[in-house]
């Protein structure tokens, strides 16, 4: 019975995993083009984990393997993928739809832009703060 419900649990967590991976390798991608990041030497996997993570905090869902968080993850992907898709204003469509409303898809990219905002400002500081000390 135990084998069985770790089964069920290791199944269900997979896609989850995948779906926020996937996400963290959008949000890098993102990171390693944003020449802020290449002036103030931060380093684009660190940006890119502080990012995910507070931006996940404001994501539907009440946890991480939540079906809203991740379906959250899958469409925040899609948003910062934009760019990429063959027909962007398609994509655009089906993005709305998605989120359920052009508003909702509003907030996530607002979500998204603060999330940026407070990571730089946190990793800047942290870096400020960093080099005072060094000899």
């Amino acid at each position: 019975m135990k084998k069985l419900l770790l089964i069920v649990v290791s199944a269900l967590l997979l896609p989850a995993c995948a779906d926020k991976n996937q996400y963290e390798q959008a949000v890098l991608e993102q990171m390693l083009k944003e020449q802020d990041i290449k002036d103030y030497k931060i380093d684009p996997e660190r940006m890119a984990k502080c990012v995910v993570d507070t931006s996940s905090g404001k994501m539907p869902g009440l946890f991480a393997f939540d079906p809203a968080r991740m379906t959250a993850y899958r469409n925040y992907s899609k948003m910062l993928t934009l760019s990429k898709a063959e027909d962007p204003k398609k994509t655009l469509e089906a993005l709305r739809t998605d989120f359920g409303s052009a508003k909702d898809l509003s907030d996530a990219h607002n979500n998204y832009t603060e999330s940026l905002v407070e990571c730089y400002t946190a990793l800047i500081s942290s870096s400020d703060a960093d080099a005072k000390k060094a000899p």
